[in-house]
């Protein structure tokens, strides 16, 4: 069965956005594939990261995996930093990938800005962990969005160069797996932003925690335009809010675009946004008291992380122990 690593960031406010555009697939995958999901806590300390809550957040992630519907028991669940084999083989690809290509990545550009002589060594060299922890257990397939395809080609590179250089058929070339249009679920507030828990207004998103009134005032409060909705999504063209609001609906409800639109056709939003957030809270209420209801417990999600961890040691030690073998790295 092919395998897929997949891994989400332990950064606080997981939001609609996480749940649509990665944690929803991860349980949509399981059944189909070989599944190993990640609590990425390594790269979360690329920007300093207050102790207290990275532990808490950690746990969140973990909740919001098993509260999408992610088995831990079929699945390997578990937090990066538990696994040495990440690290250990990051370090040989920094020692593979070149500075040109590490150069290329228009992330850390945007991450560092104008501060890019301050940024840590970790937030430049991110994308050669990334591989390491794809690689490590020779996943075939990565779920993806828009902003993370540079990440994965930079994954292909390494695993191309890797074999090329010692003469072997090791590393598998990765490949995407991007789930259309509910990648990019846009801010209710601005609809040419991304939706993300650093916007200071927590009005732009829908927290994954958020309860059935918290989710409707949302969405009854989300920025719109005055115009009725069209029958085409090409009716949507200048309009970002209404595509964003549409958008969701779709992903929400599994359906394309124009099908929710021949349901609108020519309505107002008041009579729109009623039937989103009743959507929402149909399907993101049963998720969000589970995370809480697994978050009150945290004994019972460190034991899942750590057998996860544990599972992933004994499919990663071999792998890394056979690229020390190639490379020439002695071992008693």
């Amino acid at each position: 069965m092919q395998r897929i690593f997949s891994g989400v960031q332990p950064s606080g406010n997981l939001h609609l956005g996480n749940y649509l555009g990665a944690i929803r697939n991860f349980a949509r995958l399981q059944n189909d594939y070989d599944c190993i999901y990640c609590v990425v806590d390594l790269h979360a300390i690329t920007v300093w990261q207050d102790p207290v809550e990275l532990v808490s957040n950690i746990r969140e992630v973990t909740a919001s995996f098993i509260a999408s519907g992610i088995d831990p028991k079929s699945n390997i669940m578990f937090n990066q930093s538990q696994v040495a084999e990440h690290a250990r083989l990051a370090w040989i690809f920094n020692c593979v990938a070149r500075l040109g290509w590490l150069n290329r990545m228009t992330q850390f550009k945007e991450k560092a800005g104008k501060h890019r002589e301050q940024a840590s060594v970790g937030l430049y060299a991110y994308p050669n962990l990334m591989a390491a922890d794809i690689l490590a257990y020779k996943a075939t397939h990565v779920p993806v969005g828009e902003d993370q395809k540079q990440h994965l080609e930079l994954t292909r590179d390494i695993a191309v160069k890797f074999n090329n250089d010692w003469g072997v058929d090791f590393f598998p070339v990765v490949e995407p797996l991007i789930f259309g249009d509910a990648t990019r679920v846009m801010s209710l507030r601005d609809g040419k932003a991304k939706m993300s828990k650093s916007d200071p207004s927590d009005a732009s998103r829908i927290n994954l925690d958020d309860d059935a009134d918290a989710i409707s005032k949302k969405i009854r409060r989300a920025r719109t335009d005055s115009e009725p909705l069209p029958g085409e999504p090409e009716g949507l063209d200048g309009r970002p809010e209404a595509a964003n609001l549409v958008g969701i609906f779709a992903a929400l409800s599994d359906r394309k675009a124009e099908d929710v639109l021949a349901d609108f056709s020519g309505k107002g939003f008041a009579d729109f946004k009623i039937a989103l957030s009743d959507l929402a809270v149909e399907k993101l209420g049963p998720v969000g008291a589970e995370m809480k209801r697994l978050v009150a417990d945290p004994a019972y999600i460190d034991t899942v992380l750590a057998q996860g961890a544990e599972k992933a040691r004994a499919v990663a030690g071999p792998i890394l122990q056979e690229v020390h073998e190639i490379i020439g790295l002695h071992s008693s």
